[in-house]
Order: structure tokens, then C-alpha cells, then sequence
């Protein structure tokens, strides 16, 4: 053995071959500081051997390296720049001495090769790979760009316009489109990949291989014409312009790093990406990026959690009522293989639910990423009934009946006669109390909320509503049904509204409060869309959930926090909806939809919603007003979510954000937006608007929070 770490080894074997192992003490192999530390050891025992002749990288994981260590990330990102760009060349250095061992090198790469993993096949001389691997560079997903070569390799190996692709959409690749865009040079069965890959170094030994050139290449300038070259980098630079824009700094940085160092060598061209990353570690985007990353482990581990812990295992649901969301439900339960009963009380209802997971199916049939048997498959995987006569045997059941408390209890308390002592019954409702829905069913312990949003095929999030009497095994078999069905599950407290709704209401207040002070719809949609980054500005998402919808939702807040989210006085929202203004649903809201002459969706801002809303002359706001206004609120109430347990961890408030409402994933969730622009500013800016009501008025645990310097996603912050 010439080195055995705690997660690398290099042994010579015959033949003067040498295996560099990883195959580190945990579950995956990864790059952290301790492996970097190892990995120097091991090329210095590669040069220091005589008796070897080439070197066999291998995984002894069921993976090769899924990349680097994230959560080393965050803490060494707050070193100044001056210094993050050393530390980067550190890591680059030792990929660098590997490639410049005088062996030929050849990489077997089994499952996942990502990020770092990726960029350590590059510094090999050959590729092989199995047919179950995935390999890419996805820094962009992070904020980042690739820190350990890519910029610099990848570009010599598949052209640059192909790795500036691969590197901008941070997309990961199957063996046979690695294969295809040169970056493999062979893909094998499993069970031969070890056998294929010593055959090549073999060959590379024995000079029947041209390692030297090969290598070569990856040191030398980029082969680009001139016209190339302008062609190249700005066609590149234009399509990364239009597609991430202002917010995503990392994949036009990336672009033009490669751009500049075009016609460098490996040296030039790594101390630019050197700088580049260093840069881009210290945007608000990385931090946020990185953030969401951890924070979305923090949910997923919760969810393997509460599976393994699950004492009931969902193999058969069922749904009552079967409209939009109901056909939604049905459709992700069978298509995710949870067979599921999808119950209403006349044909016409349930025919609507079917025609909805059909017509789900069939976008994905005639797009190619769906299969005609597929679709027939999850069709058969749900039962249309009018009777409870097809419930036998069900372990779980989602009510999603019309959201009035009355009809929900009744249908509660009808379904729980029909199904097993043991079966789980829940309640798809978005604002109604679940300790007040509980009072219908007599096993209350087995009862909870599964707040599903629409399109159930398209949001991830379900929120988990534990009543006060919901026992944990039941929790637990929700939320490992939930991901089951391919959703993040998050575990909240009841409230009302509970989480998404409790804090997107005071949002939609702040909104409110502008218009009757003189904003302009239009103008404040554009701003928290274009400036702020959320997908649609509070307007067009009023429209979108139905103005009707946030009407009645409004009541039901007012009357849970009568003192912070009161009945607003000539509330616009109300105005609409009393002029039958009910958003998308009825082709008029804020904005008039339609279709123009090719049948596109039309949206154009509302003469007549102007007129229904008026009450003071139009007023210009500023942008950073604007988004003062409407985010101190959001941000107020999430903290008092955290303060009184309504929501476990920073991490899963910032989650349910993301994957509920769209939050802009560059600003990371609201409590990683407020931790970047600092608890002492947040404060101070709250404090100027804390005169317009209790919305923006601060918790005395938030000031609390700034006085001592800590974090929320560092610190239990229950108060309450």
C-alpha cells in the first residue's frame, strides 16, 4: 500500500499499475479540506513509486464523487476576497499535480460524477464510464462557477460553445450525451467497467494510446479562429444574458472567464478562474444559492427521517372530490405509484378529475418525455367512485372538498365511518383551522392537514398541519407519503393560514395599503418582479389564486389576528371582487386575459380596475419604497412563524418560500434575505414605515436576535 487514508488509498497492483481509491468513511465520496490533505499525500506516493507505470482512478462507492463539501462552503466564504483566491488556488493546485504526473492516468467513473467529482475525470488523461453514469458541472446551481479546472478543461476537451452550455445550465449528463460530446471515451456495462478501464491504461502503458498528446491539449490555449472566437463567446454571452439576467451573476462570469482566457495556457487560464470563483463566493446570490441548498437537505433529510420512523406505509389512498386540485392529487399519487380512490358525488366531477391527470399525461406524451404505456399505467392507477364502496383497505385520505368548514367537517365526519380504525384521514385546505376540522372526526390522533398548492403537478410543497391531538406516527406516514409523491413536506403547526398563507397575507395587505395610498398596480408588479425577482408581482398573483379566493382568505386571517391583519377599509381586493373581478378565472382581475391571434395568453393591465380601485391620485413610489413596503411585512411575519414554533428551522421557513410561493431563489428565502441585508438595517428600515401599523413593526425577539449578534439558521429561536 503506498497510501491508505481515511478516504483515499493508492496500492500497486500488476503490472506497475496504481489504484487511487476514494472511497471515504461516509456514504459518498466528496471533496473537503481533510480529502484535499489525503489527496496531496497520494500524488506525492504516485511520483515517489519507480516501480509504477500508470494510475487507475476508481470509487469504491456505488457513486464515483458527488463534488465538493458544501457546508464547508458558507463559513469560508466570509474570508475577504484577497484571501478566498489563494485558498481556490490550493484546491486547483493539487488537481493540477495530478495531471501532471508523468503516468498515463485513466478514470473509472461508476454513477454520479458531479462538480468536483467532474472536474476530476477532466484532469484525467482517459475517461470510461459506466452506462449508469451522470456526470456535470452544476456551480451555476450554487452561484458559482467550477473552482477546481472546468472552466479551464472542459473547453479543451468538448469545444467551448459545448462546456459553456454544460457549465450556464449546470445540467448533468448521461453516459451516452457525455459520450457523444467527446468527454468520454468509452461507456460500458457495469460489471465490465473495471475490466474496460484497465484494458485502456494498459494500452496507454504499452504506447498504443497517445496519452502525452492527448494531455497536452488541456494545457495549451483554446484552438479558436478569430471569427471563432467572436462568434463563440458573444452568441454565448447574449443567450446567457437573456436567460438569467441581472440576478444570476455566475454563468455570465464563467463565459467571460473562459472568453479571456481563450488564449492562455492551463497557468493563465486557472488563475482567472481562480479570481472568478473568489469573485462570485462573495455574492449575495452564492450565499443565498449555497443556503438553499443546505436548507433544501434540512427538508429532504426530514422527510427520510420521518420515513424510516413511519409505522404505516401508504400503499393505497384515496381523494374526495375530484376537481381541479382533487384530479391533481390523484394524478401525482398514481403517477409517483401510490394507487389512489379519487371519489366525488356526481360523474360530471369526477370526469373533470380524470380529464385533469389525463390531460397532465398527455402534455408529457406528446413532448416526448412520457410514454403512451406510462400514461395508461397511472390511469389505471386511479379509481373514479361515487360510493365509499372502493375505500376498503385505504391508508390514507385526502379531503379536497370546496373550502367552507361546514361541508369539510360533514365529509369528514362522513369518511371516517367508512374506513379502517387505522386509516389516516387529512384535509387538503389551505386556510381552515385543523384543530377546529378535527372536532368532526372522532380519531383525532389520526388526523391532520396536507396542504397541497396548484398546479399539484408542478409546486413541490405540501405543508404537513399537526392539530394539537395529530399523533406523531401520523405526522410521520403524511410526510413520507408526501415523499412518496415526489413533494418536499414541511411539518407546521397550526395557525390560521398557517405558514404560506399566514405570511403572504400581510404581503398582500402592504399591497393594498400602496394602492390606496396612489401606487400603480402596474408599477409595483414590475418592480417586485424585475428588481425584486419574484415571478409575478403581488397583482398578477392575486389574479392568478383568484381574487375571490384572497378575499375570503383575507377574512379568515382578519379573524385569526384581528389586531395585525384587520379588515382593510375600501381594501381594492374586495372592490374587485364585489365588481365580480375575480382574476384569471374569469378573464378579468387587476389585468384583462385573453388570446391574441395565434392563441397566445394576452395580460393587460384593467381600465376598469383602475376605475373600480380608485380613491386618491396616482403617486410614483421609489423602487427600493416599494419593496420596503411589501417585504417588511412578509419578513415580519415568518420571524414570528419561527418565534412561536409555527415552523421548525430557518432552513424549512426559507424552503416553504421557495417551493410555495416562488420566492426569488438568488435572494434565498426571506430569513436568508433579511440575514443579508443584516438584522441592524432590517430594523432601522422597519422602523421608519412602524408609524403604517403592526405589519411592520418588529419583534422584540428579532431585536434581540440583532443586539447579540446571532443567526437564525444557527439558533432555536422559539419564543413563544
Amino acid at each position: 500500500m503506498l497510501f491508505q487514508g481515511k478516504s483515499l488509498s493508492a496500492q500497486l497492483l500488476d503490472d506497475g499499475i496504481v489504484e487511487f481509491k476514494f472511497d471515504a468513511q461516509g456514504s459518498v465520496n466528496k471533496f473537503d479540506q481533510a480529502t484535499f490533505k489525503e489527496y496531496i499525500a497520494v500524488v506525492d506516493a504516485i511520483k515517489n513509486c519507480s516501480e509504477a507505470k500508470g494510475v487507475l482512478v476508481t470509487s469504491g462507492k456505488s457513486t464515483f464523487i458527488v463534488g465538493a463539501d458544501i457546508t464547508e462552503f458558507l463559513e469560508i466564504f466570509k474570508k475577504p476576497e484577497a484571501e478566498l483566491v489563494p485558498w481556490i488556488k490550493q484546491g486547483s493546485d493539487v488537481f493540477d499535480a495530478f495531471e501532471d504526473i508523468a503516468l498515463p492516468t485513466v478514470v473509472a467513473i461508476n454513477g454520479f460524477a458531479l462538480g468536483g467529482g467532474c472536474e476530476m475525470t477532466l484532469a484525467c488523461d482517459y475517461r470510461v464510464a459506466d452506462s449508469s453514469c451522470s456526470i456535470g458541472l452544476p456551480e451555476v446551481k450554487l452561484g458559482l462557477m467550477p473552482g477546481f479546472g472546468g472552466t479551464v478543461r472542459l473547453p479543451r476537451v468538448i469545444g467551448a460553445d459545448n462546456a459553456i452550455e454544460w457549465m450556464s445550465t449546470g445540467k448533468a449528463y448521461k453516459a451516452e450525451q457525455a459520450m457523444a460530446a467527446g468527454l468520454l471515451d468509452a461507456v460500458v456495462a457495469p460489471e465490465h467497467l473495471r475490466e474496460a478501464a484497465l484494458k485502456m491504461l494498459q494500452q496507454a502503458i504499452a504506447g498504443k494510446l497517445d496519452w502525452r498528446t492527448k494531455r497536452q491539449a488541456k494545457l495549451l490555449p483554446l484552438t479558436l479562429s478569430p471569427t471563432e472566437t467572436i462568434m463563440t463567446f458573444n452568441t454565448c454571452k447574449g443567450m446567457i444574458a437573456a436567460k438569467a439576467g441581472k440576478h444570476y451573476p455566475a454563468p455570465m462570469t464563467m463565459v467571460k472567464t473562459i472568453e479571456a482566457a481563450a488564449g492562455l495556457d492551463r497557468a493563465g487560464a486557472m488563475a482567472l478562474e481562480n479570481a472568478g470563483f473568489a469573485t462570485l463566493a462573495k455574492t449575495d446570490a452564492a450565499t443565498a444559492q449555497i443556503g438553499l441548498f443546505m436548507a433544501d437537505q434540512v427538508v429532504k433529510g426530514k422527510a427520510k427521517k420521518a420515513s424510516k420512523q413511519a409505522t404505516k406505509v401508504v400503499d393505497k389512498a384515496a381523494v374526495l372530490g375530484a376537481g381541479i386540485m382533487g384530479g391533481g392529487i390523484a394524478y401525482q399519487s398514481a403517477y409517483t405509484g401510490t394507487p389512489i380512490v379519487m371519489k366525488d358525488i356526481n360523474d360530471q366531477a369526477l370526469e373533470l378529475g380524470l380529464s385533469t391527470a389525463a390531460g397532465i399525461l398527455t402534455k408529457q406524451v406528446d413532448r416526448g418525455r412520457l410514454s403512451a404505456k406510462k400514461m395508461a399505467s397511472v390511469l389505471n392507477n386511479i379509481t373514479p367512485a361515487l360510493s365509499y364502496d372502493s375505500m376498503q383497505g385505504v391508508d390514507v385520505v385526502v379531503e379536497a372538498v370546496v373550502e367552507n368548514p361546514k361541508v369539510k367537517a360533514m365529509v369528514l365526519a362522513e369518511v371516517e365511518s367508512h374506513v379502517g380504525e387505522d386509516t389516516i384521514v387529512t384535509s387538503n385546505t389551505s386556510t381552515i383551522s385543523i384543530d377546529l376540522l378535527a372536532e368532526s372526526v372522532k380519531r383525532k390522533d389520526k388526523f391532520c392537514g396536507m396542504h397541497f398548492f396548484n398546479p399539484v403537478n408542478k409546486m413541490p410543497l405540501v405543508e404537513v398541519i399537526r392539530g394539537k391531538e395529530t399523533s406523531d406516527e401520523t405526522v410521520a406516514a403524511v410526510v413520507a407519503y408526501a415523499a412518496k409523491m415526489g413533494k418536499s413536506p414541511i411539518v407546521v403547526n397550526d395557525c390560521p393560514g398557517f405558514y404560506i398563507n399566514r405570511v403572504l397575507f400581510p404581503y398582500f395587505a402592504a399591497f393594498s395599503y400602496l394602492l390606496l395610498e396612489g401606487a400603480d398596480f402596474t408599477a409595483v408588479d414590475k418592480v417586485m418582479e424585475k428588481q425584486f425577482g419574484w415571478p409575478m408581482g403581488p397583482a398578477h398573483l392575486l389574479d392568478v389564486i383568484g381574487i375571490d379566493t384572497a378575499d375570503h382568505c383575507t377574512g379568515v386571517m382578519s379573524a385569526g389576528f384581528p389586531s395585525r391583519m384587520g379588515k382593510i377599509d375600501n381594501d381594492p381586493v374586495s372592490a374587485l371582487y364585489n365588481n365580480q373581478r375575480l382574476g384569471q378565472k374569469n378573464g378579468k382581475g387587476f389585468y384583462d386575459y385573453g388570446k391574441d391571434k395565434r392563441g397566445r395568453p394576452t395580460k393587460v393591465a384593467a381600465q376598469a380596475a383602475y376605475e373600480v380601485i380608485a380613491s386618491v391620485e396616482q403617486k410614483d413610489f421609489s423602487q427600493d419604497e416599494i419593496i420596503a413596503r411589501l417585504m417588511i411585512p412578509m419578513v415580519n411575519e415568518v420571524v414570528r412563524c419561527l418565534e412561536e414554533g409555527v415552523v421548525d428551522t430557518a432552513a424549512e421557513a426559507d424552503m416553504g418560500l421557495i417551493y410555495g410561493l416562488g420566492f426569488p431563489p438568488f435572494r434565498g428565502g426571506a430569513i436568508r434575505y433579511l440575514e443579508t441585508l443584516g438584522l441592524d438595517n432590517f430594523i432601522a428600515m422597519a422602523d421608519k414605515y412602524a408609524h403604517l401599523g403592526e405589519i411592520y413593526q418588529v419583534t422584540d425577539g428579532m431585536r434581540a436576535m440583532a443586539a447579540s449578534g446571532q443567526s437564525y439558521f444557527t439558533t432555536d429561536v422559539k419564543t413563544a
